[in-house]
């Protein structure tokens, strides 16, 4: 397969990024398609969708690197289940699947751009493929959600001095907090001591978890 585009966001990281996209809605990115395909004609109508599906290339993973069962994060990481019951990254193929959305679209010198929001990417992701969200056929409310169900309201608190909280653009601050409540740590963590960071629009965001409360306790400039 080709890729089309690419996303770019403001994780620098895998670390912290949401495990679904829409979990953190504020949360932004931009594709810009290869010059090959920077064709306006291939987005004419998609500005009359709210929603897009993206088919997108894991990175740091190899193809071939898969195991029949994995243990998901947000199950404690002891308990296994089949690789297709999940949305590990590690597959028979890397590829990811994300629905997010259509803010608005710009034209410029790099073509279509598309302006996205909801992303769980990392910064210039691969782009496979991007088609149209459709309600009709692609939300189904009443639909059973597994092992899912147990956990998809679990969130911390979080303490976030102001004074490290104004180092971010106004329109970013809502989403850092967004990410840190989503609890970034691999769940069988539980180390009040240790120290984690999530690397976020070009800063390093350090915090520590006791109990439900995170508490972020520096910001400093990210280095790689």
């Amino acid at each position: 397969m080709e890729i089309i585009a690419r996303i770019y966001t403001d994780f620098a990281e895998k670390f912290g990024i949401p495990r679904q996209s829409g979990l953190v809605r504020e949360l932004t990115g931009k594709i810009v398609f290869e010059p090959k395909y920077r064709c306006t004609d291939a987005v004419k109508g998609l500005e009359g969708f709210d929603y897009i599906w993206l088919l997108w290339k894991f990175q740091g993973t190899e193809r071939g690197h898969w195991s029949a069962t994995v243990k998901p994060p947000r199950l404690g990481g002891n308990t296994r289940m089949g690789v297709f019951a999940t949305r590990s990254p590690f597959r028979p193929n890397p590829i990811g699947l994300s629905s997010v959305k259509l803010e608005h679209i710009e034209y410029s010198e790099d073509g279509p751009v598309l302006f996205v929001s909801g992303i769980d990417l990392k910064n210039e992701t691969p782009i496979y493929d991007i088609k149209p969200y459709l309600p009709y056929t692609d939300c189904h409310p009443d639909a059973r959600e597994g092992f899912a169900h147990a956990v998809k309201e679990y969130a911390l608190q979080v303490e976030f001095p102001e004074e490290l909280l104004k180092l971010f653009p106004a329109e970013k601050q809502e989403a850092i907090i967004e990410v840190l409540r989503q609890d970034p740590r691999p769940s069988y963590h539980d180390d009040e001591t240790r120290k984690y960071g999530v690397a976020f629009a070009g800063y390093d965001v350090h915090f520590r978890v006791k109990g439900d409360v995170l508490t972020v306790f520096e910001v400093v400039p990210y280095v790689g």
